[in-house]
């Protein structure tokens, strides 16, 4: 009688979560599989199972394929063996990944091919011949390290295509577990660059242990829950998924993901730069020069780093300006650099003119910035800097108009506004404004009035006069008017036009609001923003801005036949459209 792999009572036991749970479901799986290469008449010598890839690391999840390759030494017959244990694992529904090869031809596919060359990098023995695993995992070892420089750049290639496809598991509203920057991929790809003769920075690894347990654990339960393999943690399963954890909120459950994820993306970037600069060689470097940026900051080997003589614990600006910098070469912070910048002393209350310039100069570089607060965040930077981040860090926004935390959606949309500066009198007010417009999140109450409280602290803090102040906080109080106004209200009415008209007060805030606008949308999510929207809006403010300017709002909103357009056609004198 052919054995059964019964799952369910591991399955039905929560109290087993990530890594244990993988673990005991691996060591389940290696006994059904013993048993089948008994049953089916496998030998002791001559032919091996063998377990790679996550089967190998012993990481099944519920949904995870099973990967094994059947070795045999040549003359050996295999066929029958393989099809004893293909077809029962196929029974039980489980997808799986599989090959008959000998060791040679093993080694031989893996010299060429990178998916085959880490497989083997976990190859583990479960039945047969030990010496065929044994073989394998060690000649698979060494071809890895022999060709470390090719499977690292081409890796490296890899992980900036699949973030790019994946998105970051830390900030969206649905994140890829496995495959997002961040997720459980990117420590796959640590670990293989580690046995390609990389090596982590003291406490990295320590750090993304700890991270990498917190991600796995949401997807052994999302998987557990689902009965699915999926890798993508939908916002309707993260209720079940965050209960089965633990957590009384999932709101709470998703801002340790995000943690986590953070911790996991941060020590890939670190690991991925130090690769391309080893893949670049000694002599490229050695010609490379320290360039002078701001006070007290170069730019090194295309990182941000402190000048000779730079003094963090004597100059309140000097992260600013390492921000600044970075910014403006698009171009990581030196890790030394961030550690001596904890030195940094605090900035003094009000801001002077410089510190205000200088953080209105960083997100005024535009997207770069995003990258620059996020690497500041990590290493307890930016707090300091500006302490209602606390609240808003790694905060989720779990609905489907939203894509990201509220941290990354304030980023995103302050570098979305440096686009849009030339649409504005003060792009200080702008950048400032629309980075503070949902700051009030994550705070009982009303989200808009908390924030226009935080902004009479925040804006003075900072160093902004009372007119200013007044005009952030306009700015926050009105961040909706403009989209909702224009998609919900008849823009032919005086009645909508004066109400705007007399809400926004000047052309000043008019013009800022509608910059605010486009850029808060854009950051929200694919949905939110689009040619329709964007010619409602635009109808809207000009005919604001005409009432503002003096003109009544009877001609605002005049769009009697005919228009002045449709009089110069006419005055042609010549046949438009032919029916």
């Amino acid at each position: 009688m052919t054995p059964q792999l019964d799952r369910q009572v591991l399955l039905q036991d929560t109290s087993r979560r990530g890594a244990a749970f993988c673990g005991l479901l691996s060591e389940k799986v290696d006994l059904w599989l013993q048993q089948l290469w008994e049953n089916a008449g496998g030998p002791a010598t001559g032919a091996a199972l063998v377990a790679v890839g996550g089967y190998g690391r012993s990481e099944l999840s519920p949904g995870s394929d099973i990967d094994v390759y059947l070795l045999y030494e040549p003359k050996t017959s295999v066929s029958a063996l393989a099809e004893s244990i293909w077809y029962p694992i196929w029974d039980e529904g489980i997808k799986l990944g599989h090959a008959v090869r000998t060791v040679k031809e093993t080694l031989a596919l893996a010299s060429d091919d990178l998916d085959t060359a880490t497989a083997i990098l976990s190859a583990r023995h479960i039945a047969g011949d030990p010496k065929l695993a044994e073989e394998l995992a060690v000649k698979g070892d060494d071809l890895w390290r022999k060709r470390s420089k090719r499977w690292l750049d081409e890796m490296d290639v890899r992980v900036r295509s699949r973030h790019e496809e994946s998105g970051e598991v830390a900030f969206l509203l649905e994140p890829d577990l496995k495959n997002g920057r961040g997720g459980l991929r990117d420590v796959h790809a640590i670990t293989w660059a580690e046995r390609a003769g990389m090596s982590l920075l003291p406490g990295d690894h320590e750090a993304i242990l700890e991270a990498y347990e917190v991600v796995l654990s949401a997807r052994v339960e999302l998987q557990r829950r689902t009965g699915r393999h999926s890798d993508v943690l939908l916002l309707e399963e993260q209720d079940a998924v965050s209960a089965a954890l633990g957590f009384d909120d999932a709101d709470v459950f998703m801002r340790a993901l995000s943690t986590a994820a953070r911790t996991i993306a941060w020590v890939s970037d670190e690991l991925w730069f130090r690769v391309r600069s080893s893949l670049d060689g000694p002599t490229r470097r050695k010609l490379r020069r320290d360039e002078e940026a701001l006070v007290g900051v170069v730019v090194r080997d295309g990182s941000v780093a402190l000048a000779a003589g730079a003094e963090p614990a004597n100059d309140p600006y000097l992260v600013l300006r390492v921000a600044v910098t970075a910014a403006r070469n698009d171009a990581r912070i030196e890790r030394t650099t961030l550690d001596r910048l904890a030195e940094s002393k605090p900035l003094t209350t009000p801001w002077s003119e410089e510190a205000r310039r200088l953080f209105v100069e960083l997100f005024l570089a535009g997207r770069p910035a995003v990258q620059v607060v996020e690497t500041l965040d990590q290493r307890g930077l930016w707090e300091p800097i500006f302490p209602e981040w606390s609240v808003i860090r790694c905060r989720p926004q779990r609905n489907a108009y939203h894509r990201f935390t509220i941290d990354r959606h304030l980023c995103e949309a302050a570098a979305n506004s440096a686009a849009l500066v030339d649409r504005v009198d003060r792009p200080d007010l702008l950048v400032v404004g629309t980075l503070l417009h949902d700051i009030g999140k994550g705070r009982p109450g009303d989200h808009t009035d908390v924030g226009v409280e935080l902004i009479a602290e925040i804006a003075p803090r900072m160093g902004f006069d009372e007119g200013d102040t007044l005009i952030l906080q306009q700015m926050c109080r009105h961040h909706l008017l403009l989209a909702d106004t224009a998609t919900r209200r008849d823009l032919s009415d005086d009645g909508t036009i004066s109400f705007v008209a007399d809400s926004v007060d000047s052309l000043t805030c008019l013009r800022l609001l509608d910059a605010l606008t486009e850029a808060d949308s854009l950051a929200t999510g694919t949905a939110a923003w689009g040619s329709w929207k964007e010619e409602l809006v635009g109808v809207l403010v000009d005919r604001v801005a005409h009432v503002l300017s003096g003109g009544s709002v009877a001609d605002a909103t005049d769009t009697g036949f005919p228009t002045p357009h449709q009089r110069d056609l006419l005055a042609q004198r010549r046949r438009i459209i032919e029916a």
